[in-house]
């Protein structure tokens, strides 16, 4: 894949050479982050934040900063034009104007590819609804692979929101690339979407559905621990049903395998208890850190400075 100039909207559009690729440049930066303090020098990153984000968004920034970038953007749509009847594509087509390249986080799903239709400079995809977060994947396969020294063939375990937790969708199809054994842990309500169990199937990927962390802890090698999304809810009846049951504490990691890593995309609310963050387990705040080499590597890799 040539990466420079082309939009980085889903991680279907990227084949296990190009993903190690990205990894790669990651490492690169990662080591010695000085040597590209000035990169970007004289180019914009515009950030476009129809949703609420932090880590997202506040890495994005720190990345282009320390490449010796600016950054422009919004982080509440009530503060845009948005508020006034502005399309999104007509807002892709003005923001373009000011900046070299943008980083989208909007709810519906799909957003990111019109965007990147649109628009003549590349489009990061933030989080588009429920469907794709491509560069949380990146920073997701960065750390199990500083963590694991490999990613093909790991044992990884899905628990919580898996049917609108994007981060999950983009994570399990590109492990699925790596020969990754999968276990979908989740309420009844949440269970990963049929179109993604039928591409994973298509695929030959190995995985099986459970409702309980117990009925799997002796096999991972990896834990993904997602939050359930109370947004996601349109009833806080349903939510309050489904919350319950899928926590993780210090205790019930007993007997698990000690090389187990748990992977959390943040933020944590009921899910994930204060006693594991001392744990030889805990990874997410490593996760979290890693966000910054990641995305340095992508916007490098989609501004052409980077090979």
């Amino acid at each position: 894949m040539k990466f420079k100039g082309h939009s980085i909207v889903s991680l279907r559009d990227f084949d296990r050479d190009d993903i190690m690729h990205v990894l790669e440049s990651a490492a690169k930066i990662d080591e010695a982050p000085s040597r590209y303090s000035e990169k970007l020098k004289g180019r914009v990153l515009a950030t476009l934040f129809f949703e609420a984000s932090t880590r997202t968004r506040l890495s994005f920034e720190s990345a282009m900063l320390r490449l010796g970038g600016e950054v422009m953007g919004f982080s509440d749509a009530k503060s845009t034009s948005a508020q006034k009847g502005e399309s999104l594509a007509d807002s892709i087509k003005i923001v373009e104007s000011y900046s070299d390249v943008l980083v989208l986080r909007h709810p519906v799903e799909g957003a990111a590819r019109l965007a990147s239709e649109i628009s003549i400079v590349p489009v990061i995809n933030g989080g588009d609804g429920a469907n794709q977060h491509p560069s949380q994947t990146f920073l997701d396969l960065f750390t199990i692979l500083k963590a694991k020294g490999k990613l093909d063939r790991l044992k990884v375990g899905f628990m919580g929101d898996l049917k609108y937790g994007r981060t999950v969708h983009s994570l399990a199809y590109a492990l699925s690339l790596f020969n990754a054994r999968m276990y979908f842990i989740s309420p009844p309500l949440l269970p990963m979407p049929s179109y993604q169990l039928e591409e994973l199937d298509d695929m030959g990927v190995n995985y099986t559905m459970h409702k309980d962390f117990a009925e799997v802890k002796k096999e991972l090698d990896i834990l993904y621990v997602t939050r359930i999304q109370r947004e996601r809810f349109g009833d806080d009846l349903d939510y309050e049903k489904v919350k319950e049951g899928y926590f993780i504490s210090k205790k019930s990691l007993d007997g698990s395998k000690r090389s187990l890593k748990i992977l959390h995309p943040l933020p944590r609310v009921d899910e994930l208890a204060d006693d594991v963050d001392k744990t030889e387990h805990a990874l997410y705040f490593e996760q979290a850190a890693n966000g910054i080499p990641t995305r340095m590597a992508l916007l490098c890799l989609v501004m052409g400075a980077m090979k």
